[in-house]
């Protein structure tokens, strides 16, 4: 007979610590069913949406430059609202919070499909932006409160392998979507298993602690605003101009700077902060969210450069090009769960200097390796990479989630999906520019041969130097976290 879950007490765990080989019960697997379609939704939104661009544009009579928008705005929702909606997730509760977000993904994703013009379709993305910012924040926060401690690596390593199964499936998906059902169906297509999300965050997630005695903590309404603009502006700055940096990108960027600044004055003096910066102190949380951007910055060379490297510099066709590109995320998506084992077999700390020496070995391959290897020469760097980078990303989540209070899982989890995205969005224009300064062409799609492989090498060469620093931040941390309670008593 299967009972509802009970609500979980802070520092507390559904099951005690199996070992290593025991079966996990019925609840918790149903639990990790849930967040795990709460990580692929928001994945596969990315993605998919991409390869239906060029199909909107037409249907909608809009030029291409506007029809980036419809990405854009998804983008810019998830990185401007991720901390904040973490944050108030452990203040309202992450269960009612998360299926809010649920319903309103899937909502939005009809929303999109109905749309008549394009600004209501870049709104309806701008609100399914907002339910995925919910979905990613909060599957995190929720590994310490239903999966036993001695499987939190493998629960890490399962939700990495959904994200990274939602990015590769997107592109494919989406084609025979649009070519079957035309583009309105690359959003309806999230509407089932948004619903099955739904049945089972409901059935098998802990229900939120009631706690109708105590004080209802202050939502920090400044710090969100401020973040927000500032993140928005960021993110902007960084994405506009398709890799010309201009005086509009330069102002935004300006702009960002002021309002980091602005926000770091009001939390000091807020009574209830947004963020408590004191937790910015604690080595474990500082290094995990500096490492996790500098590896994403990297990660993301991988997408700019790879295609033009592969196309120009090697010679290949679409299509071998487009197989040689999936290589890296099926390969990530295959190491996710084996790497949370590892994590959980090996420990995290051990593991994720691993995957990071991993990753400086492929990175300098690639920057060494003569483009007369072809294509075996780019793929298995790039295929050691993404390997490395799941189990970096296993080890660093189950690091950083691993001692956290259970009134703040909610806040970091979203601050690490933060830093991932600010790295992925600096990554797109660093090191862009990084390719296009040493490829030595004003225009890369009309450059020669050796320009790609010569811009190709330089930029690998510093994704190399990017990782090594990640390393050394990664060996210098000493101790666990330890994250105040709003109230500044213990959680």
């Amino acid at each position: 007979m299967n009972l509802p879950l009970k609500p979980i007490p802070p520092g507390q765990h559904t099951a005690p610590a199996p070992a290593a080989g025991a079966p996990l019960s019925m609840s918790v697997r149903g639990a990790l069913a849930s967040l795990s379609l709460s990580m692929l939704l928001p994945a596969l939104g990315t993605s998919i949406a991409n390869v239906g661009l060029p199909d909107m544009a037409r249907a909608l009579h809009a030029p291409f430059q506007n029809v980036q928008w419809i990405v854009l705005a998804y983008l810019l929702a998830i990185t401007a609202l991720i901390v904040s909606v973490g944050r108030l997730g452990d203040m309202v509760g992450r269960r009612r919070l998360l299926l809010a977000g649920i319903a309103l993904f899937a909502a939005a994703s009809v929303l999109c499909a109905l749309a008549p013009s394009l600004w209501l379709l870049v709104a309806a993305r701008a609100l399914q932006g907002l339910g995925a910012a919910v979905m990613m924040a909060l599957t995190m926060a929720f590994v310490g409160g239903v999966v036993p401690k001695a499987r939190t690596g493998s629960a890490m390593g399962l939700l990495g392998t959904m994200s990274a199964v939602g990015t590769t499936l997107g592109p494919a998906l989406g084609g025979l979507l649009i070519a079957s059902f035309g583009w309105q169906a690359i959003f309806l297509v999230n509407v089932a298993p948004a619903l099955l999300a739904l049945l089972l965050v409901y059935r098998f997630l802990p229900a939120d602690p009631r706690a109708a005695d105590a004080k209802r903590p202050v939502f920090d309404h400044r710090g969100t605003l401020l973040l927000a603009v500032t993140l928005a502006a960021y993110a902007l700055a960084m994405t506009l101009g398709r890799g010309q940096f201009g005086a509009r990108n330069v102002a935004l960027l300006l702009a960002a700077c002021a309002g980091a600044a602005l926000f770091v004055r009001v939390e000091l003096k807020a009574p209830a902060p947004l963020i408590r910066l004191a937790m910015l102190r604690a080595p474990v949380l500082s290094a995990g969210l500096a490492t996790s951007l500098l590896v994403a910055t990297v990660m993301m060379a991988t997408l700019v450069v790879g295609p033009f490297y592969l196309s120009r510099g090697l010679g290949l066709g679409p299509a071998v090009t487009g197989m040689v590109l999936a290589a890296g995320p099926l390969v990530a998506a295959f190491c996710g769960v084996p790497s949370g084992w590892l994590v959980d077999r090996y420990g995290a700390r051990r593991m994720g200097g691993a995957g990071l020496c991993g990753a400086v070995a492929a990175c300098l391959a690639l920057a060494l390796t003569p483009a007369t290897l072809g294509i075996p020469g780019y793929a298995a760097p790039i295929m050691l990479l993404t390997a490395s980078y799941a189990l970096f990303q296993a080890a660093n989540n189950t690091a950083v989630m691993g001692d956290i209070a259970a009134d703040q899982r909610g806040l970091v989890s979203g601050m690490l999906n933060l830093s991932r995205n600010l790295g992925l969005v600096t990554g797109a224009s660093m090191m862009g520019a990084v390719f296009a300064y040493f490829a030595g062409a004003s225009d890369i799609a009309a450059a020669p041969p050796v320009a790609m492989i010569r811009g190709m090498h330089a930029t690998f060469a510093v994704a190399s130097a990017l990782i090594a620093a990640a390393l050394a931040i990664f060996a210098l941390r000493r101790a666990p976290i330890q994250t105040p309670s709003p109230s500044g008593d213990q959680a």
